[in-house]
């Protein structure tokens, strides 16, 4: 059992461990950050594939959420702007998929995006 959530990323992506990065800092400690190839065996509720795909972020209670949702229900613990986003996700169906569209984006062109940040 975890004792706060747990935010699994791609640790060979450089891209991805740069953002991490940011979002550990905007996390304040209320989050941990393990990339997803050393601790996946300890969650058999995740998949790899889905961890190849997006960030995955394990609740205390074993639940798991991905993608967008991930980042802003991770950066929402620390109760700044992200929580506004996280309830924006909650309860508009369109931001919702609009957010998924948006990062899958982003997820699909890391390489290329990974020269700009």
């Amino acid at each position: 059992m975890l004792s706060k959530p747990l935010l699994l990323f791609d640790g060979e992506c450089g891209f991805c461990r740069r953002w991490i990065e940011r979002w550990r800092k905007k996390a304040q400690g209320t989050v941990d950050f393990k990339p997803y190839q050393e601790v996946l065996n300890n969650f058999p509720q995740v998949s790899e594939a889905a961890c190849e795909k997006a960030v995955q972020l394990v609740l205390p209670d074993g639940s798991v959420i991905s993608g967008a949702h991930a980042v802003f229900k991770a950066l929402g613990f620390s109760g700044n702007f992200y929580r506004s986003l996280d309830r924006l996700y909650d309860r508009l169906p369109l931001f919702g998929k609009l957010s998924e569209k948006a990062y899958q984006w982003v997820s699909d062109h890391r390489s290329f995006l990974s020269k700009f940040s």
